[in-house]
């Protein structure tokens, strides 16, 4: 059902939706994926139970929230207050994981221009650790295995383009939508999932070739955590820009939205244009220098 925009202007209440399940759910399921990615992390095979249990349910909770919102949305329940809201929701939400990245890239930034200099700079430290080359990438003076640092011109280059080349597809998909051309808006939405499912592909691959080729796991000291926990848990933030970018191309093959009210789209856009910002970031400090 196509949504009325002559609906949505004349709601004059506030739609205040029915208690639901669905975030203590989504809250359980993350805690049993967190849960089991600690017994993983620590040999004991148990926890891939609990991380496939926790992916189920929220899968689960996922398809039904999705599903009462939409309901929501197309039934004229949302109006000017409402959208308001979700943009305000939306920005803050962003916001807060930008200072979710910041977190890490100060740890990155602090471990480059800190913490090993000072290692190697200490006269005390010389002695515990003879012949450390203060320089980065390093996996800090107490980790002897050899290891070799991902470089940037190869798979992170081309999956830079991609994300880029995804970042003008979506904004080609949202014009067309003001323009209310279904036929563009859907192929330039697809070809969007598509360029993100292209890059998680190429991530997944990189991650073979450093752990078998490159010796470079999350242990190979700080270069290895810091490289692993950003761009690991940004390839997580693509999976999950991927889901929504899927759910709305499923909703703009039903006639969903109109040109005047289409936050729905909006808010993914804005999700998306944030990972390919983060990524930018990555490339240039975590691959590049």
């Amino acid at each position: 059902m196509a949504q009325n925009a002559s609906t949505h202007g004349a709601q004059r209440h506030y739609a205040v939706p029915q208690p639901m399940p669905w975030p203590i759910m989504g809250s359980t399921a993350l805690f049993l994926m967190a849960l089991g990615g600690v017994f993983v992390m620590n040999g004991n095979r148990a926890g891939w139970v609990s991380i496939g249990a926790g992916l189920i349910l929220l899968l689960y909770m996922m398809v039904r929230w999705f599903g009462a919102v939409i309901r929501e949305s197309e039934g004229g329940k949302y109006g000017q207050w409402e959208d308001l809201s979700f943009r305000w929701g939306m920005s803050w939400f962003i916001f807060s994981e930008v200072m979710f990245f910041g977190a890490f890239f100060g740890a990155l930034f602090w471990a480059r221009i800190f913490s090993v200099p000072d290692l190697g700079s200490i006269e005390s430290n010389a002695l515990m650790w003879p012949g450390f080359e203060p320089h980065w990438p390093s996996a800090g003076p107490a980790f002897e295995e050899q290891f070799t640092p991902m470089g940037a011109w190869g798979i992170p280059a081309i999956n830079t383009l991609l994300l880029l080349s995804s970042g003008v597809t979506v904004t080609m998909a949202h014009w067309a939508l003001k323009e209310n051309n279904r036929k563009q808006l859907i192929g330039f939405l697809a070809l969007t999932v598509l360029l993100g499912v292209l890059f998680l592909v190429l991530q997944a691959y990189e991650y073979g070739h450093a752990i078998r080729e490159l010796n470079l796991t999350l242990s190979t000291g700080i270069y290895g955590s810091t490289f692993y926990m950003l761009t690991g848990f940004h390839g997580f933030h693509v999976t999950c820009g991927v889901i929504m970018l899927t759910v709305i191309l499923v909703r703009c093959t039903r006639g969903h939205f109109t040109p005047d009210h289409h936050f729905g789209f909006e808010g993914v856009a804005w999700y998306w244009h944030f990972v390919d910002v983060v990524w930018l970031g990555l490339f240039i400090f975590v691959y590049w220098l």
